[in-house]
């Protein structure tokens, strides 16, 4: 099994590649000249943007604030940069597992190779698939959560009638019986 492991990442970022309503959405880290870029789906880094800002907030708490987690990224260190290139997929994510690593005080982040398994049991991920490992720590995982979330919102606008995406065309509304809006 591949595994690409990146602990610490020079970089780890989501991005996109095409525009709205038909972008591909990738994880990339980048270390030491090695350059990683995995595709998934939009709801997944949805998903773990949000899984890891909940998990930083959750240490904060238990730690009662001592926990070296910013509460939000440093000023000056956001990544507004696009996606390195070239953009070669490694693999489709399926399985992700997220974790805290509290002897080294990093965040883990595990991505498995998606699987025609992953219908059937979406939770196991199998040791013999592809796998991308990133160790962030606190300041650089809520960099990461803080752009993958504003990636995920720049979508299409919602229409003001039934909140579907917007079209540049617009689109058949349901709750206009179908006329376009």
């Amino acid at each position: 099994m591949p595994v690409f492991d990146y602990d610490p990442p020079e970089r780890f970022v989501a991005g996109t590649v095409g525009e709205p309503g038909a972008r591909t959405f990738f994880l990339q880290a980048r270390a030491g000249g090695r350059l990683t870029s995995v595709a998934l789906e939009k709801a997944q880094v949805a998903a773990l943007a949000e899984r890891v800002g909940e998990l930083l907030d959750e240490i904060v708490r238990r730690s009662g604030g001592q926990a070296p987690v910013p509460a939000l990224p440093p000023s000056g260190s956001e990544d507004t940069a696009p996606l390195d290139v070239p953009i070669e997929e490694e693999f489709r994510v399926g399985t992700m597992s997220l974790a805290w690593d509290s002897e080294r005080e990093v965040v883990v982040i595990e991505c498995f190779e998606v699987d025609d398994e992953d219908v059937e049991e979406p939770l196991a991920p199998d040791p013999a698939r592809n796998l991308l490992r990133v160790s962030l720590d606190g300041a650089a995982a809520r960099a990461f959560s803080q752009r993958a979330t504003a990636l995920v919102a720049a979508g299409r606008p919602p229409c003001p009638f039934c909140a579907g995406p917007l079209d540049p065309g617009g689109h058949v509304c349901p709750r206009a019986n179908g006329y376009r809006r």
